[in-house]
This record gives C-alpha cells, sequence and structure tokens, in this order.
C-alpha cells in the first residue's frame, strides 16, 4: 500500500541502468544516490561536469560498492542533449528507467536558450522532450522501461496556461515556471499513449515532491539560513530526502499505473507518503497534449521513433 510506502519497500533494482537528469544536488540527488544504493546502474548528469562528478563521487562514497557515473548533460542546449544520447547509444546498454528531474525556476527576467527557447520552459519540458526522444531507442530495448518525469503541485494553477508557451507575449517568472510543470504532464500521457499505440512496454508517469527546500530555490528567493530553512520545511513542508519518494515510488513500486501521476498524499499534498494524486484539469484534454507534441517535436527537431503497432 502506498499509505506507508518507505525507502525500505524500494524493489532491488540490480541489473537496471538508470538516467537521472539534474541529480548535481536536491532531490535529483536523493533519487539517484537511492537508485544506485537499490543496485542500479546510475548515470549521474548535471550540466556542470565538475558538480556532476563530484555528485558520484559522494554517491560512492555514502554507498559502499555503488555502480555510478557521471555524464555532462545541459538541458538548455540540445547539441548537449544530442551528445549524451549519442554516448548513451555508443554504449549499448538498454536504458531501463529514466528520470526527467532537472528543472530551473523563478527566473526573475526572459532569458532564452542557446536554441532560442524561453530558459524555463527550454530546460524543463523542451529539453526532457528531446532527450526523451533521442534515448527512445535505448528504453525500449529494455524490458520493463520507465520514464518518470517530474512536474510540481504549480501544475493545477490558473497561471499554467499554454497558450503563450514561450512567455513571448508577457514573462512572468512563476507563470513560466507553472507552464513548464503542466507541460510536464501533459509530455507523461502523451508519452503513455503513444507508447500503448505502438504495443510498447514502456510506462510513463508523472510526479510532484511536494514542498521542501532545495536548490530550485536559487533564482526565487534569496540566501536562507540553515535555521530558517529547517523551520520552513517542518511549517509547510518535507526534507528533500522525503521529497524524494515519490520519484523513487513512480519509478520502482510494483503497480504504478501508467499514465498515472503521484505526489506526496498528506495535507495539501505538501508531504506525506508518495500515492496517486489529482491530475491538473487540462491534463484531461488529449487534444491539447497532442497540440504540445506536435510544436515540441517542431522546436526541438527531434521526432519519436516507434515500432510498428502487432497487427
Amino acid at each position: 500500500m502506498h499509505h506507508s510506502w518507505t525507502i525500505e519497500d524500494m524493489p532491488g533494482q540490480e541489473g537496471r541502468l538508470a538516467v537521472v537528469t539534474g541529480a548535481s544536488s536536491g532531490i535529483g540527488y536523493v533519487t539517484a544516490r537511492e537508485l544506485a544504493r537499490a543496485g542500479a546502474e546510475t548515470v549521474v548528469t548535471g550540466r556542470d561536469a565538475g558538480r556532476a562528478r563530484q555528485a558520484a563521487e559522494r554517491i560512492a562514497a555514502e554507498v559502499p560498492g555503488a555502480r555510478v557515473r557521471p555524464d555532462l548533460l545541459d538541458l538548455a542546449d540540445l547539441a548537449s542533449v544530442a551528445g549524451f544520447a549519442h554516448r548513451m547509444q555508443h554504449g549499448g546498454r538498454p536504458v531501463d528507467l529514466l528520470v526527467n528531474n532537472a528543472a530551473v525556476m523563478g527566473v526573475h527576467r526572459r532569458r532564452t536558450t542557446g536554441d532560442g527557447f524561453e530558459l524555463t520552459v527550454g530546460v524543463n519540458h523542451l529539453g526532457h522532450f528531446a532527450l526523451t526522444g533521442r534515448l527512445l531507442p535505448l528504453l525500449l530495448r529494455a524490458s520493463t522501461p520507465r520514464v518518470v518525469t517530474v512536474s510540481a503541485a504549480i501544475s493545477r494553477a490558473p497561471l499554467a496556461d499554454l497558450s503563450d508557451l514561450q512567455s513571448a507575449g508577457r514573462y512572468r517568472p512563476m507563470a513560466a515556471y507553472a507552464k513548464s510543470k503542466l507541460a510536464n504532464v501533459l509530455f507523461a500521457l502523451e508519452l503513455q499513449r503513444c507508447a500503448d499505440a505502438a504495443g510498447a512496454a514502456l510506462t510513463s508517469v508523472a510526479v510532484h515532491p511536494g514542498v521542501s527546500w532545495t536548490g530550485l530555490q536559487r533564482y526565487a528567493s534569496p540566501p536562507v539560513r540553515a535555521l530558517e530553512r529547517v523551520a520552513l520545511e517542518r511549517l509547510f513542508g518535507q526534507p528533500v530526502d522525503r521529497a524524494a519518494l515519490p520519484s523513487l515510488y513512480a519509478a520502482t513500486a510494483p503497480g504504478v499505473a501508467p499514465g498515472g501521476f503521484y505526489g506526496p498524499t498528506g495535507h495539501f499534498e505538501q508531504r506525506g507518503a508518495p500515492g496517486p494524486v489529482e491530475l491538473p484539469r487540462p491534463a484531461g484534454d488529449p487534444t491539447l497534449a497532442l497540440s504540445l507534441w506536435e510544436i515540441s517535436e517542431a522546436l526541438t527537431r527531434v521526432r519519436y521513433r516507434w515500432p510498428a503497432a502487432p497487427g
């Protein structure tokens, strides 16, 4: 039962290969560490090669015998995404688990990636769209592949209006973030629909971590002293180790529903044991999801290559 699910309930991950984006710190780091502890060979990715290497070294020190390696992946750069996918393909191993975790939030003024995308949507959605598409052949070679895409509760907010996906008309930091997080959920659901149509055994789910103080707030907030951080987490959320539980649950627990949305099940979904939570209302519109998919293909120039459906 999800109501009592903890890290001790994670099934063994021996023989599996996991890729975690944004794993240099925060929820991504905890996710990578615990997958490695469960036996998965884990690729720790980050936009800074030095920080990714340091994170992998920390995991190796915390988890004796962990099979973990760092790799450079900048989701704000489609060439970096392509380069990472090429290295993974050259390695030849099927990818059993992809955790699309990396994100930016609260960027004060409108900035663009090198490919011309608004930065928040470019990193949080378009970069992961391109990455998943480029890794799809390796995912489909795994026996039971899963793709976990980390969204946020703000995906349900009215701010999450995709009519101006890249905030070209008016830029508001948290509106850009909300759009990107709704896009994460729509992507996860449309990926599942595509997999089902192709008869592929891929499970795609979205999660949100509740409230926790992580490196994600570096753009949005002034520095917070350690005691203030602890107080905020006790009042409104949970420590990062518990905020990673929805990702780990969705990635490993048996019985996870394809196309589901998972998060903390406690008070206002700010904290608590992981389990199914309500989808954002716009996520019930498959036409919106398909439209976003087609826009994402056109912008990234990444097309998903599915096997022919049986029959």
